[in-house]
């Protein structure tokens, strides 16, 4: 079932998203080569529980982590661990927060120093088409329209699409209906309704859109290990309207010129 938020809702999902990009600008100052992965959780905890909020992945299903850390071939779901970043890696930070008994979501593929042309432009046309689907994401059109925008663009360009991980619905709970994969056709699907708040997520691969769950039951990775893309938004659509409830600002403030 597709739950339809208040207005008075919304600003708490407003709220928990601003709360939520923040954290993402705290963990955003720390990526460089020479940091372990574990650091970066640390710091988004601390953050989020020094301002109010609740780690929601943390502990979710058995999950181990504050955030979800995605090192090159990792799609999504990898562990915080010893790893150290490295002059060439890219890594992406997921994250969710609850505030207020409401979840903001977001996701940001951070290049970690100088990385090659090949894999730059796969960050870059990964976060355009997270673009290109909010733009489908209006009052009357359909969750196909959303789907189909972001399969289009990537695929136009080379890339695969992964289609076993998919978008959702947030709110109260961190996945709500409906599932928005990044694949589909247009017209197809659930109406797009004032009320709806929806997390989309392109997952972009440079290779193959074939994946492996490895044994810890979480870690996704590409199976031919070629790099994996992953940026996303909260949305909220009220009004007739469609707002970015999460931000990337505090992740343009800290990176500055070298913001993708």
């Amino acid at each position: 079932m597709i739950y339809l938020k208040t207005p008075d809702e919304i600003d708490k999902m407003r709220k928990a998203c601003e709360l939520t990009s923040l954290t993402l600008g705290q963990v955003a100052r720390m990526i460089q080569p020479g940091v372990p992965t574990h650091r970066l959780d640390t710091c988004a905890r601390e953050f989020i529980v020094a301002n109010g909020g609740r780690p929601a992945c943390l502990g979710y299903g058995g999950f181990p982590g504050t955030i979800c850390v995605e090192v090159n071939e990792t799609v999504v779901h990898g562990f915080p661990s010893t790893y150290t970043l490295r002059e060439g890696d890219i890594v992406g930070i997921d994250l969710v927060v609850e505030l207020d008994g409401y979840h903001g979501d977001m996701c940001y593929t951070f290049p970690v120093g100088e990385v090659s042309p090949e894999v730059m432009n796969l960050l870059t046309t990964t976060k355009e088409s997270l673009y290109k689907g909010i733009d489908a994401c209006r009052e009357g059109h359909r969750l196909g329209d959303i789907c189909n925008a972001v399969q289009t663009y990537c695929e136009k360009r080379g890339y695969s699409i992964v289609r076993e991980m998919c978008g959702h619905g947030i709110g109260r709970k961190m996945h709500e209906d409906p599932e928005i994969p990044n694949y589909g056709r247009r017209g197809t699907g659930p109406l797009l309704k004032n009320g709806m708040c929806l997390a989309i997520e392109p997952m972009v691969n440079m290779g193959s859109r074939n994946i492996v769950i490895e044994s810890d039951g979480w870690n996704c990775r590409t199976r031919d290990r070629k790099p994996s893309a992953h940026y996303e938004h909260t949305v909220a659509i009220h009004d007739g309207q469609t707002e970015i409830l999460t931000s990337f600002e505090p992740i343009r403030e800290v990176l500055g010129d070298r913001f993708i």
